[in-house]
């Protein structure tokens, strides 16, 4: 399958505002490795918010994202042969990036626009002057089966597990039930009633692959791309903590599975994690499990109400619990969100998401 390039009318002015706040600082100190995630001459440690690359954006073509390489040069002289290969197109036939020109002058900043089906996952390398390299600057990488390391990106909508494993995700899916609202009888009831009114086209579009969607609204979902992206300095605490709830289950219910525990079995642990107090928590690994509690807290809650692109509040459940929940004394809507979204979720013909 051949790339379907992506054309825009100010092509040079639109990448320039994409990349040069985070690319252009001259700073020689690797401000941006938090958790030490990167070596200390690794180039992705000199970069702000590195994970905005590649650019994954909104297209006028429906049901696509229009995703843009970047390739930022050492020089601007003399010019470099650039082009990207990946799973969204031929292997075998690369996308050449052209060079960036701002007031007339060739820059540093090679790039290209091509179209990606979203909710989709793929991984790709640059050929530069005949070299194939990962890209420099996006954090997200994967290894094949082959033990071969690739960049990877993934389109809005995903529901792709990415981050974590299976029963990481379960056990996060428990503590997102006893964080959200639609735990409640009538929270629950809603739910289930607005996912079976949905059409089916929205079903398998958006949440065929999404864990417990009638509990959680495929907040486990949001999150898995949170930390591989906006807070991937964060995963590092998901895999230690959901590694030591997982000791502490398994000790407190010998021969029974975490994700078959009963509810007040995850009560008492979240509880104790309130408190900062939990039995049988290795200190040693992570040394503050409230803290790991109100990160869960905070990006549950974020996912949920999030616009449905980034993965949680799927089918825009989030959004209608709050519009049937909340009305103004003569029963009008006070949170109508369907005017100011997109279609297919909402009505409003001069946003495109």
């Amino acid at each position: 399958m051949s790339a379907r390039i992506y054309e825009r009318s100010n092509w040079d002015q639109y990448v320039l505002n994409h990349c040069t706040k985070y690319l252009a600082r001259e700073n020689e100190t690797p401000r941006h490795n938090y958790n030490m995630e990167y070596s200390y001459d690794d180039p992705k440690a000199f970069i702000s918010e590195n994970w905005r690359f590649p650019i994954v954006d909104s297209s006028n073509v429906p049901n696509n994202n229009a995703v843009t390489f970047v390739y930022a040069a050492p020089t601007t002289y003399p010019a470099w042969k650039v082009s990207v290969v990946g799973t969204f197109s031929d292997l075998f036939d690369g996308v050449p990036l052209k060079q960036i020109v701002f007031g007339g002058e060739p820059t540093r900043y090679y790039a290209c626009s091509v179209l990606v089906p979203m909710g989709e996952v793929h991984t790709y390398k640059f050929n530069v002057n005949g070299q194939f390299k990962l890209d420099p600057i996006n954090p997200q990488m994967t290894t094949l089966g082959n033990a071969q390391t690739w960049s990877r990106f993934f389109t809005q909508f995903c529901t792709t597990p990415i981050s974590f494993q299976p029963w990481e995700r379960k056990i996060l899916d428990r503590f997102a039930e006893h964080i959200l609202p639609f735990r409640t009888e009538e929270g629950s009831k809603f739910l289930q009633n607005y996912y079976n009114y949905l059409d089916r086209g929205t079903k398998e579009r958006e949440y065929h692959e999404v864990y417990q969607l009638d509990e959680q609204v495929g907040v486990s979902n949001f999150i898995d791309k949170l930390v591989a992206k906006e807070e991937f300095h964060r995963l590092q605490d998901y895999r230690i903590c959901l590694s030591i709830i997982d000791g502490v289950l398994r000790k407190r219910r010998p021969g029974q599975e975490p994700t078959a525990m009963s509810r007040e079995v995850y009560v008492d642990l979240y509880n104790e994690m309130a408190q900062g107090n939990v039995d049988g928590w290795d200190y040693a690994r992570y040394g503050d499990p409230k803290f790991f509690l109100q990160l869960v807290r905070r990006h549950t809650i974020i996912g949920a109400f999030a616009h449905p692109k980034y993965g949680g509040n799927i089918g825009a459940a989030g959004w209608s619990f709050l519009s049937e929940t909340f009305c103004d004394q003569a029963g009008n809507l006070v949170f109508d969100w369907q005017r100011a979204i997109e279609k297919p979720l909402g009505h409003n013909n001069d946003y495109v998401g």
